[in-house]
C-alpha cells in the first residue's frame, strides 16, 4: 500500500477523533441515537478505538477515533496511528481537531501504519487512508514515509539478499533518483586508497567490502553523515553464539538510516552539501580474518589493538569517519548499531547521541520532542579516555570490563575526527514488537529528530 495520503477530491468518510474528557461533550450535540449506539459498543475514546456511526439506512455517515488521556499519550507516541489501524479499510477526513500533538507527526504516523514488508510473504492489505488536513504540508511528510519505508526495508530485507553490493545498489538507485554522485571503493583497492580497517573487517568474506561515497548538492553549508554498513556480523574469530547472531542482518541499520535521512534531505531539496559515507562489509570467519590480539592501522594513522573482532563496527567507522574529517564539513553525523549497551543504557525505543556541544544537544533533544523521535544524550566523558588506550597500540577496540561500553566506543569513534563537529548516534534499529506506526522489524531512529534539527545546526 503507497505511504500516501488520499487524493483530495476522494470522497471520504468525516473522522472525529476526541479523547476521554472530551467524548461527553461531542456527545451532548449528537441525537440520542448516536449516544446510545456508542455507549452500545463500548467507545470509550480510549487509545485506538475506533467506532463508525451509521445512519438511518445503516451505513456509516461518520466515524470517531479515540486519543486517550493527556497521561496515556505521554506513554506512547503517534496514537493518530492507533486509530487509523483500527479503522476498516476506506477514506477519511479529519473532521475536528486533535486533542492534542503535532498534526503534521500525527498525520505521518497514520501514513507509517500502511507500512508492511511483502517481498518474501504476504501482501499489503488496503487500510485505512487519509485525506490530507487542510494546513499541512502533505508532500514533506509524504517524503519522509518514502525515507522511513526506505530504511525499514533495506534494514529486514535477509543479509542472502542484503550484502555490501545489494546495499551498494541500494545506494546507487537513491543517487540515481535524485541526481546524486557516487563513487564505490572495494575489495584490494581498499589498500591503495589507504582505508586498511574497512579491508581487515571485510576481506574474509566472499562478499568483497566496499566504501561507498555519495555527494548531493552544490551550495550550502557541508553535512556529511556515516553509516555503519555491516550487512552481517558472525561476531568474527570471536563467534556470536546462536541467539546474539539471530539478529544481525540488522547491522547495517546505521547505513540504512542514513540512506533514509539522505533521501529526505535530497527529496526536501534542502539548502545544504550532503555527503554520505557507508563502509560495507560483512565480519566473516575464514582463514584470512583479522584474529584478537592483531594490530590494525587506520587511514588516521592510529593503530588499534584488535581484543575482540565483534566489536568490528567501529573499525569501519573510524576509516570513514577519518576521511569525511579530511574534507572539513560543517557537521559529521555517524549512524551506527554500535553497542549492546547502549540497549542497556536506554533500551529499544531511545536513540542516544553523543556531541560535545551543548547548543548542538539541545537543538536535537527540542527538535526530537516536536516530531516524536525521541533522543537520550549520552556524555563523551573524558575520564574513560584511558579506558581506550592499551599501551601496546594507540587504541583498544574493545576495552576489557565492560563498563561504559556505549561511551568508550563513542570515545574510539570521536579519535578519528578531529577537524570538524561531530555526532554519533548508538542506535538499535528495530522494533521487537509492534506498536502504532511502527511495526515489529527494522525501523528508522534519530533521522527525523536530526531532519528537523538541521536548520539551528548548520544555520540553514
Amino acid at each position: 500500500m503507497p505511504l500516501t495520503f488520499a487524493a483530495p477530491d476522494t470522497p471520504a468518510l468525516p473522522l472525529f477523533i476526541l479523547d476521554q474528557d472530551g467524548l461527553d461533550s461531542f456527545l451532548t450535540d449528537q441525537p440520542d441515537t448516536v449516544t446510545a449506539w456508542v455507549k452500545a459498543s463500548g467507545f470509550a475514546a480510549g487509545p485506538g478505538q475506533a467506532l463508525l456511526i451509521p445512519g438511518p439506512d445503516g451505513a456509516p455517515t461518520y466515524a470517531l477515533g479515540g486519543f486517550g488521556s493527556a497521561a496515556g499519550r505521554a506513554r506512547g507516541r503517534f496514537p493518530l496511528a492507533a486509530v487509523a489501524a483500527a479503522l476498516p479499510a476506506g477514506t477519511y477526513s479529519l473532521a475536528s481537531s486533535l486533542p492534542s500533538g503535532d498534526l503534521e507527526t500525527e498525520c505521518l504516523g497514520w501514513l507509517l501504519t500502511g507500512y508492511a514488508f511483502t517481498t518474501y510473504a504476504g501482501e499489503a492489505t488496503p487500510g485505512a487512508q487519509l485525506v490530507a488536513p487542510d494546513g499541512i504540508d502533505a508532500a514533506r511528510i509524504e517524503a519522509l514515509a518514502a525515507g522511513e519505508a526506505l530504511t525499514r526495508d533495506l534494514i529486514n530485507t535477509p543479509a542472502s539478499d542484503m550484502g555490501p553490493a545489494e546495499l551498494e545498489a541500494a545506494a546507487r538507485a537513491l543517487a540515481d533518483q535524485f541526481g546524486a554522485t557516487i563513487a564505490v571503493t572495494e575489495g584490494e583497492d581498499l589498500l591503495a586508497a589507504n582505508h586498511p580497517m574497512i579491508h581487515a573487517v571485510g576481506r574474509a568474506s566472499t562478499r568483497t567490502p566496499r566504501l561507498i561515497d555519495m555527494s548531493w548538492g552544490s551550495a550550502g553549508p557541508k553535512l556529511t553523515l556515516v553509516g555503519k554498513g555491516v550487512c552481517f556480523d558472525t561476531g568474527g574469530l570471536n563467534l556470536k553464539p546462536g541467539a546474539s547472531m539471530g539478529l544481525m542482518k540488522k547491522d547495517m541499520g546505521g547505513a540504512a538510516t542514513v540512506l533514509g535521512l539522505a533521501h529526505d534531505i535530497m527529496a526536501l531539496g534542502l539548502p545544504l552539501q550532503l555527503r554520505v559515507l557507508i563502509p560495507a562489509v560483512e565480519n566473516a570467519v575464514s582463514g584470512n580474518a583479522f584474529r584478537p590480539g592483531d594490530i590494525l592501522h587506520s587511514r588516521k594513522g592510529l593503530t588499534v589493538e584488535i581484543n575482540n573482532t565483534d566489536a568490528e563496527g567501529r573499525l569501519v567507522l573510524a576509516d570513514a569517519l577519518a576521511l569525511a574529517d579530511e574534507g572539513k564539513p560543517d557537521l559529521i553525523v555517524s549512524m551506527a548499531t554500535l553497542t549492546g549497551a547502549a540497549r542497556v543504557a536506554v533500551g529499544q525505543d531511545l536513540a542516544p547521541f553523543y556531541v560535545d556541544s551543548d547548543a548542538s544537544a539541545m537543538a536535537l533533544s527540542a527538535a526530537a520532542a516536536r516530531v516524536s523521535d525521541p533522543v537520550w544524550r549520552m556524555p563523551f566523558h573524558d575520564p574513560y579516555e584511558p579506558l581506550i588506550e592499551p599501551g601496546i597500540a594507540d587504541l583498544d577496540n574493545a576495552p576489557s570490563g565492560g563498563f561504559a561500553g556505549s561511551i568508550t566506543a563513542a570515545l574510539f569513534l570521536r579519535r578519528f575526527v578531529t577537524e570538524t563537529p561531530y555526532m554519533h548516534f548508538d542506535i538499535f534499529g528495530w522494533t521487537r514488537s509492534s506498536f502504532p506506526a511502527r511495526p515489529k522489524g527494522g525501523v528508522g531512529m534519530g533521522a527525523r529528530a536530526l531532519l528537523d534539527a538541521l536548520p539551528e545546526l548548520l544555520e540553514l
